[in-house]
């Protein structure tokens, strides 16, 4: 526990150097919880004193990295840089953007040229039940995207049948199609922005059906495609842009 801490805690540090801010909050938030764990679990005094002393440091620290964030939002100047390397692993959408879906979200819209194929419709399913877990008051998502040329049939199928999916969650879902779309971004009512170079399509194919990675996005290795993210706070409205 105490090594497992230590270890979170440094990659919040490093990711805090890196200017990701809102990353290694997520970072610093587990491993101070991971640290006060153990000053409750300890009977030993010196233990107890190291650990209390080493999570208010990063406690402080914390605080000072989230009120960075806020007044950077409020200013409209927040950015962060994220590069995903080539054939790395822990960057599903959860861990990639999951942070910026909160109670606060009431809509969320996408721009992705390439939602068609199979996989390309999974994907943007995986993305939908992530936003429903974590987004109670979402009740509209609008995708724009392009028609597939070979199998436009199938397509609108695969969406008709998630629009239905959603429908029984009370989520509307709008369908637009576009022959000039090129931009990929996914905009959150919050006034957060993800910009995805490659689009919700950046995973490597399963190298099998019973690999690790195969569900869990989060062990699937990547594409190299880099992240822009940045908050607008005149998007925070009721209805979609």
């Amino acid at each position: 526990m105490e090594s497992a801490g230590i270890s979170i805690l440094k990659r919040a540090v490093e990711l805090d150097t890196e200017k990701q801010y809102t990353r290694s909050l997520v970072l610093y938030k587990e491993g101070i919880q991971i640290l006060l764990d153990t000053v409750k679990g300890t009977q030993n005094a010196v233990k107890k004193k190291h650990f209390s002393t080493m999570a208010s440091r990063y406690l402080n620290r914390a605080e000072e990295v989230k009120k960075l964030v806020e007044t950077k939002k409020t200013q409209g100047t927040y950015r962060e840089l994220i590069k995903i390397k080539d054939g790395t692993i822990g960057y599903g959408y959860s861990s990639l953007f999951g942070r910026f879906l909160d109670a606060m979200v009431t809509y969320i819209h996408i721009e992705d040229p390439y939602i068609r194929a199979f996989h390309q419709c999974q994907n943007l399913v995986r993305l939908c039940e992530l936003a429903v877990q974590k987004c109670h008051s979402l009740s509209k998502i609008t995708l724009v995207t392009t028609r597939d040329p070979e199998d436009s049939t199938s397509q609108a199928a695969r969406l008709e049948e998630l629009k239905q999916s959603l429908k029984s969650h009370l989520i509307s879902l709008d369908i637009t199609y576009s022959e000039t779309l090129h931009d990929r971004q996914i905009i959150l009512s919050n006034g957060w922005v993800i910009k995805i170079g490659r689009g919700l399509d950046y995973f490597k194919p399963p190298s099998g059906k019973f690999v690790l990675g195969y569900c869990d996005l989060e062990l699937r290795p990547c594409q190299e495609t880099t992240v822009d993210v940045f908050h607008k706070s005149q998007l925070q409205m009721n209805t979609p842009p």
